[in-house]
Formats: structure tokens, C-alpha cells, sequence
């Protein structure tokens, strides 16, 4: 292959699934990776990164499709960046997700689990997200057709940022991913600040009304909305929230914040509740959660359920034991394993995420849980573990960076009998693995696809403290 850094190859056959959203195929004896395909494409592609040995592209144009190929569902596909691989059968995408996962913990880990259990697929592979955020912008992402017929870029757009565009929307008519009244809240707030020329957003210089929106649905059919917005107009915004409670009376909680900052995180902001009560309610199983505007809760209840139930198959309690719940954010995970274990400890960096679990500990009565508030790096140290009770099992579920070195080192310390790894991501998870197999065997794992249409997939590994420890 050529020395450039930049070019075009033609009618390249796609050959098979890489992993992270990305197929490859073979060029004069270097690997690319390419972006936008599914095995059996023949396409034109564009190589922007290219390496000694191997290279990255992204689909100029399919020019033989796949017979793989199926129809996307979403008018928006492949201009918005998420449900990527609508055009894949959902069997492949499972497929493909339960491959990567296998060779990410061989490759990367060099493990290879004593049991595999097969992955578990969503029974609804749309309409499934509990929770969407959408981006008001007074700049519109513009397709090459549309660039082409001379659209402007400045226009008032409601819905999610274009794939490496910080700065530009795709406006969203329709999204797939969440029943209504989600499409109907959103359509009616656009055009009620069309029709009363309300500003949207400039992220560049910081000024507008209309900032973010977010919808949560939780399965008993409860909506929670929550306006953000960018500069102080209270006329205009009490104005919004009374138009928008009279269009949608059945909106449980309405909520809106006042952000003047200049990135978009509402975790250090105050929520004002408008309308109805400050928070909605979620089941799982037997469970009851009050979700509040900040709170974490999986975005996907049904499957939540079902990787749940997968943690506490593996987690082989018998009753007595002390469970420690690390990375417990609003203490869903620990609240569902409470009645298999004598005791539930819990930590969590987000101060505000463990007082929604100790409030969700109190509305399912329970008086087995605890949750403190601290870095889990610093706050699980030997001395925090004499002090609350010596772990019987341990589950860590951490953010996508995966397990810090030092907590590492201390899970190899206290040697739980048995240690369940929930993971968002399969490479840093097999990373952290490589180093616990020092004194852990891997017994057992299984990925649960809680994101259909993305390459994203959770997996859960079952750890056994080595019989020589």
C-alpha cells in the first residue's frame, strides 16, 4: 500500500467483524480496518490513518452490497451516530458481539474462562432506552445532498451532535429508540420555540435559551423531562414549562436547570422542579427505585434485569455472606443481590448517586445495605474492610477506564472467595483479568447485549479465588 497518509482504494472486499464497530479486510499484505461495513461488502473506501502494518477507513460508498445487508429501520441512519449497525441483522450483531468479547479476553487478557455462556439478546431490539438526551444548537449538521442544495448551517435544531462535531446538530424527527411520548415531548418544544423565537444554543459563544433536553420513561409508563437551559429568562422559561404541562399533563416530573457553565455536566447544578414530583419510579423485579434528574440507573430496564439476574447466578451466595458492591452508583446491583446475602456494603465516588441508594434502600425496607461516599481507590483500604466486615464476594462494576492498579492490588489482597466483574467494556475488563488471574480463576463468563444496533456490550465475568491462595 502506499506511503500516503491519505487516499482512496476501490472496490475493496470486505472480509470479516474486527471488533469495536469495525470490519477488515486485507490490502497488499496490511490489515484495515474500516468503518461503516458489514462482512461481504464491496466497497470504495477512505484509508485516514495509515500505519506500517495495518490501516483505518472509513465507507466512501458500498459498491456491491453485502448479502448480509438488510434495510435500516431509521430515516436518520447514517447520517446520526448512533444504531450504527441497523443495516446487520440482529442474530450477526450478537454474533459479532459475543466474538469480540471471546477475543478480547484472550487476546488482551490471555484468558480463556472455564465456562462460556452464551450471550443474551434483547427480546426488543428498538424502542428500548429508558433515557434520551437531546442537543439544542443553532447550527445544523448538513449532508453532502443537502450541502449540495445550498441549506444553510445556521438554522434551530433539536436533537443529537454529529459524529466528531462538537459544534454541530442533526435534527431529529424521529428516534426509534424510546416509546412516546418521547418523539411528541420533543417535536412540540421545538416547534413552540419556533413559533415564539426562542434561541437555541451557540456552543461556541456560550449564549442561548434552549441548551439540553432530557427524557426519562420508566417501565410502570412514568415521563420525567428536564429542560436545560443556557441563559436566565424566567419569563420565557415559565412560559415553555406551563405550554408544555398543558400539551402533556401525564408528565410525572418536570424539572429544569439554569446552566451558565461551559461544558454541559448538570451533576454540580441545582434541579428546580416545575410540575408533579421531583423524581419517577422503576422496577426490577421484586425492587422499587425512585429515579431522580442526576441519578444513574441503567438505560436499559429490561436488559438491566437480566444482567442483574446473570450477577447473582454468579455470585454464588448461600446466605450469610458479606457483599461488597464497588462502583455502586444509585445501588441498583446491590439492592437486587440484598436478599441472597447477609450484608451489602456499597462505595461510590458520587456523593449525590449514594444518597438516592440509601434512599432506595429505605423504600425496599431493607436493613442489610450500607453506602458510603468516597473514591473507591481511597476509601478500600484494609483498614475500611476490618472496619465493615471482611468481603465474602466482591462486585466491581467500573466505568469504562476500568479497575485502577491500586484497587487491583487490593482485591489480590483481600482475597474473596469470589469476585464478579461487570464490565461496559471487554478490553479494559480483560486488562484488569490478566492481573487478578494472579490469584483468581476465571470460571465463568457471559456478555449481555444491553444496546442493539451498537457495537457496545456488557459483560459479566465469575472470578474463583485459587484453591493454592
Amino acid at each position: 500500500m502506499a506511503k500516503k497518509k491519505k487516499f482512496v482504494l476501490e472496490n475493496i472486499l470486505v472480509e470479516d467483524y474486527a471488533a469495536e464497530g469495525k470490519c477488515v479486510s486485507r490490502h497488499n499484505d496490511k490489515v484495515i480496518f474500516i468503518e461503516g461495513a458489514i462482512p461481504g461488502d464491496r466497497a470504495t473506501i477512505f484509508v485516514h490513518k495509515n500505519k506500517k502494518d495495518w490501516a483505518e477507513a472509513k465507507v466512501n460508498s458500498i459498491t456491491e452490497p453485502s448479502p448480509l445487508r438488510i434495510e435500516p429501520f431509521c430515516t436518520h441512519f447514517g447520517t446520526c451516530g448512533g444504531c450504527k449497525w441497523q443495516m446487520l441483522p440482529y442474530a450477526l450483531q450478537l454474533q459479532y458481539k459475543d466474538k469480540q468479547v471471546s477475543e478480547q479476553l484472550r487476546r488482551i487478557g490471555k484468558i480463556i474462562p472455564q465456562q462460556v455462556l452464551p450471550i443474551l439478546g434483547c427480546e426488543t431490539n428498538s424502542y428500548y432506552r429508558n433515557k434520551l438526551e437531546f442537543t439544542f444548537s443553532n447550527k445544523q449538521y448538513l449532508t453532502t445532498d443537502q450541502l449540495n442544495a445550498g441549506e444553510p448551517f445556521h438554522k434551530n435544531v433539536l436533537g443529537f451532535h454529529a459524529p466528531s462535531f462538537f459544534d454541530k446538530v442533526i435534527d431529529i424527527e424521529t428516534c426509534h429508540l424510546q416509546v412516546e411520548p418521547t418523539n411528541a415531548i420533543k417535536n412540540f418544544i421545538r416547534a413552540y420555540a419556533y413559533q415564539h423565537e426562542l434561541s437555541f444554543y451557540d456552543i461556541r459563544n456560550h449564549q442561548g435559551l434552549l441548551r439540553n433536553l432530557m427524557i426519562r420513561l420508566s417501565s410502570l409508563g412514568e415521563v420525567m423531562v428536564n429542560l436545560v437551559f443556557g441563559e436566565h429568562n424566567q419569563q420565557a422559561i415559565i412560559a415553555l414549562l406551563e405550554a408544555l404541562v398543558n400539551q402533556f399533563p401525564d408528565i410525572k416530573s418536570l424539572n429544569y436547570i439554569i446552566n451558565l457553565k461551559l461544558n454541559d455536566t448538570i451533576y454540580d447544578q441545582e434541579v428546580i422542579s416545575f410540575y408533579g414530583e421531583p423524581y419517577i419510579e422503576e422496577h426490577l423485579e421484586s425492587f422499587r427505585f425512585k429515579i431522580s434528574p442526576k441519578s444513574f440507573f441503567q438505560t436499559n430496564t429490561k436488559q438491566a434485569e437480566r444482567l442483574y439476574q446473570v450477577v447473582r447466578d454468579f455470585i454464588d451466595a448461600k446466605g450469610h455472606e458479606t457483599l461488597y458492591d464497588l462502583y455502586c452508583g444509585t445501588g441498583s446491583i446491590g439492592i437486587f443481590l440484598s436478599k441472597e446475602v447477609k450484608t451489602i456494603i456499597g462505595v461510590e465516588t458520587v456523593p449525590d448517586a449514594i444518597e438516592d441508594a440509601k434512599k432506595n434502600a429505605t423504600l425496599n425496607a431493607l436493613t442489610n445495605s450500607y453506602f458510603y461516599a468516597g473514591d473507591v481507590i481511597t476509601i478500600c483500604t484494609p483498614a475500611f474492610f476490618e472496619t465493615h466486615g471482611t468481603p465474602d464476594i466482591i462486585v466491581i462494576d467500573p466505568p469504562r477506564a476500568g479497575c485502577h492498579e491500586k484497587l487491583i492490588n487490593t482485591l489480590l489482597l483481600l482475597k474473596a472467595p469470589t469476585l464478579v466483574y461487570v464490565s461496559c467494556n471487554p478490553a479494559t475488563q480483560a486488562r484488569d483479568l490478566n492481573l487478578l488471574q494472579e490469584k483468581y480463576d476465571v470460571t465463568r463468563s457471559q456478555a449481555v447485549d444491553m444496546f442493539p444496533h451498537t457495537h457496545h456490550v456488557e459483560n459479566v465475568v465469575q472470578l474463583k479465588l485459587k484453591i493454592t491462595q
